[in-house]
């Protein structure tokens, strides 16, 4: 917009400059016919009055011998006469021809007027950077016989037309500065009020998830194509969501699937024994057997057993299902982990805290939960390795979050599990449900933390815990 202002402005200029140029041109064609015209009016009567001289070539100049620089004053011009041969015979230059050493006309001049169907001609000529024109015409007697050629030289003036163009341009460039000022105003507004409205589309497009609840754009004013856009998105976004209601409950869904057929599984697995040992009773069993009591003893302790195998199932998927109301309290996080660590035996298991006391706002069984299931899952991974296994437990405090490290020098997790560690049922262990991991993810999550791990094959592995204060 603002290019087009200043290609406007300077085409605009150059055209008014050669327009005033021609303006010029054609004001001083007819300011010389003018004065020609009216020159000549006054040489005819001159000649038509009566005089004492003939009117002849010869007598022209005594016929204006005086008369002459009148006219030319009047007129403001300068008049000379010539002969037919262009000989020069009077002048209003107010010296004798003789004197200024006065040079005929050209034969060029002659012959050209002579040839000319108007019997006029004009000439322009330059002096010292001051152009002359000049008009060439036949001076004729009462008879109207040409008698000799006028010459009438006028200088430009053409002061006036400059001051007029000056004048002109000055206003034109006064107009076209407060027009490019106007323009890159506009310019700003408009680019501003344009790129303010596909900003805030560009932030929620940025903000736009399909997991989460996005909000639909609403602009004041915005242009036709702003708002046609900005429909687009809405709509996309109410089809996100219906999309993304879709999703959510087919991911519900297949995890129920998957849930009640690792359920059935576990569950199968205790229900094969107790079949077992009830159809083994039934054969044997004798009412007349003296060690009846303590066989049927035998056989309830079994049954129990596979009982609570099927209750310990049934609880740990109810844990994962619905986590446990969290009860906070402040405790001491170095003391409750030092605790906790007391179940293990095993003798290369180290605790390291940074400082003898640590307070945060926690529920102390659940802490229990993240750091046994994070130490047992590390002392299973020693089984493999029993050459100088280690792990060690880290209790740190940084700015307003307690970051607790469990890491061993076992195996390690290769890049494939590394992707389905956190999913629940996925175990690398022969027994076990794969709830574990899941679970206590669960559960930091929940307290608004974070657990992460970085392992390498044959190094080991190490899990971080990053729990806020309060």
């Amino acid at each position: 917009m603002i290019l087009l202002v200043l290609l406007a402005s300077i085409l605009i200029a150059v055209v008014t400059y050669y327009q005033y140029g021609e303006q010029t041109e054609e004001y001083n064609i007819h300011r010389l016919e003018r004065k020609e015209k009216a020159t000549r009016n006054n040489i005819e009567i001159e000649l038509r009055r009566k005089t004492t001289f003939a009117v002849t070539a010869e007598n022209l100049s005594k016929i204006f011998q005086d008369r002459i620089y009148e006219i030319a004053n009047v007129h403001n011009l300068t008049i000379s006469m010539y002969d037919m041969n262009g000989k020069p015979l009077k002048s209003s230059i107010p010296y004798n021809f003789e004197e200024i050493d006065e040079k005929p006309l050209s034969k060029s001049i002659v012959n050209e007027l002579a040839n000319n169907s108007n019997y006029r001609i004009s000439k322009n000529r330059t002096v010292n950077d001051v152009t002359y024109q000049s008009s060439y015409t036949y001076i004729n007697d009462t008879r109207f016989k040409r008698i000799g050629i006028l010459e009438l030289t006028v200088a430009q003036d053409n002061e006036e037309q400059k001051k007029e163009l000056r004048e002109f341009m000055s206003r034109l460039l006064v107009v076209y500065i407060l027009m490019l000022i106007a323009g890159i105003a506009l310019a700003y507004f408009l680019s501003t009020y344009i790129t303010r409205s596909i900003q805030t589309i560009s932030n929620k497009l940025k903000e736009t998830r399909l997991n989460k609840q996005n909000e639909k754009i609403t602009l004041n004013a915005a242009s036709s194509e702003i708002n046609s856009l900005v429909d687009s998105y809405n709509n996309m976004i109410d089809q996100l969501e219906d999309s993304a209601v879709k999703l959510a409950q087919s991911e519900r869904e297949q995890a129920w699937r998957e849930m009640a057929k690792q359920v059935a599984h576990e569950i199968k697995n205790p229900l094969t024994p107790m079949r077992l040992t009830v159809q083994s009773f039934l054969r044997k069993f004798d009412p007349t057997d003296s060690n009846i009591r303590e066989k049927i003893a035998e056989y309830s302790e079994t049954i129990i057993q596979q009982i609570d195998v099927m209750s310990s199932i049934a609880s740990a998927f109810s844990d994962f299902a619905k986590m446990p109301t969290q009860r906070k309290e402040n405790l001491d996080v170095v003391d409750v982990v030092k605790h906790a660590l007391d179940i293990f035996n095993e003798d290369y298991i180290h605790y390291y805290p940074e400082e003898k006391e640590l307070h945060a706002h926690l529920d102390k069984t659940q802490l229990i939960r993240i750091i046994t299931n994070l130490v047992k899952n590390a002392t299973q991974a020693m089984k493999d390795d029993e050459t100088n296994p280690v792990i060690e437990v880290k209790v740190i405090s940084k700015e307003n979050n307690v970051i607790i490290t469990v890491s061993d020098n076992g195996k390690g997790i290769s890049e494939e599990n590394k992707k389905l560690i956190f999913e629940p049922k996925f175990t690398t262990k022969t027994s076990g449900m794969g709830l574990g991991l899941p679970m206590i993810k669960n559960i930091i999550e929940a307290y608004n933390g974070e657990i992460t791990f970085s392992s390498t094959l044959g190094t080991g592995t190490v899990f971080t815990v990053t729990l806020p204060k309060t």
